[in-house]
């Protein structure tokens, strides 16, 4: 990752943050997004600490305009855009489809797919210029496999996987590659919330684990660099699953 330029989304906490300091560990520069700035500002603070290159944007990636102020931020501040994480996403109260709520379904579709369409425009059109690059975009094993009480998730994720199939094979001839990652169970302060909330669900969650136990955020982002660096130079359109073996049952 030495000397890149990379963008990642979603960069306040969990899988995000994680990435920032696993990227920047291994030489890359780079720009935080997200939409609370308080995080961020904390994050890049102590990445600079630390001898990092770092910066950050406030972004909603569901709103066009903060996606296409965020890619030109990037621009202005390194004149170009060499790797993005595309790793912002929401989940969904659990209940049955038939009694999930129009906006609960806007919600999740809004961010975890219409927002990685508005990164995936603006972050092509940046690296066309540049002559290629690569991007990774966060899918989950809910976009391989379905449970059950998550229909709006598991749709988003499986979009994900969809139009990274789509933009790796248009601009592969221009030197781009576009991946996705299938993170398993992953510790980050919503599934934390949640299993504080529902100890049962983590019960049941770590039975369906191979490894019985859930991924820390920096596992999933070392597989992130990977894709994300010259060292996956032939894997595009790809799906890799971070997982810990569970869709393998």
């Amino acid at each position: 990752m030495s000397e890149k330029i990379v963008l990642i989304t979603g960069a306040g906490s969990g899988i995000g943050a994680a990435a920032a300091r696993v990227f920047t560990r291994q030489g890359a520069t780079v720009v935080l997004a997200g939409r609370r700035a308080d995080p961020l500002r904390r994050l890049t603070g102590l990445l600079r600490e630390n001898g990092a290159s770092a910066s950050w944007v406030a972004a909603d990636v569901a709103d066009p305009a903060d996606v296409r102020a965020m890619v030109e931020f990037t621009l202005s501040e390194h004149g170009r855009l060499d790797a993005a994480f595309n790793n912002a996403g929401v989940g969904v109260e659990k209940r049955p489809l038939h009694l999930t709520d129009d906006a609960d379904y806007r919600r999740v579709m809004d961010v975890n797919v219409t927002g990685v369409w508005n990164c995936l425009r603006h972050e092509i059109a940046a690296m066309l210029a540049n002559g290629g690059g690569s991007i990774v975009n966060t899918s989950s094993v809910g976009g391989l496999v379905a449970t059950s009480v998550a229909a709006p998730y598991i749709a988003s994720k499986h979009a994900v996987i969809g139009l990274t199939k789509a933009a790796a094979v248009e601009y592969a001839e221009h030197g781009i590659r576009v991946n996705a990652l299938a993170p398993g169970l992953t510790r980050s302060e919503m599934v934390d919330q949640w299993f504080t909330a529902h100890p049962e669900a983590e019960r049941g969650a770590l039975r369906s684990a191979p490894q019985q136990r859930a991924a820390e955020p920096e596992e999933v982002a070392e597989a992130a660099a990977w894709l994300c660096s010259d060292r996956a130079s032939f894997v595009t359109g790809a799906t890799l699953a971070v997982d810990g073996g569970r869709t393998a049952w």
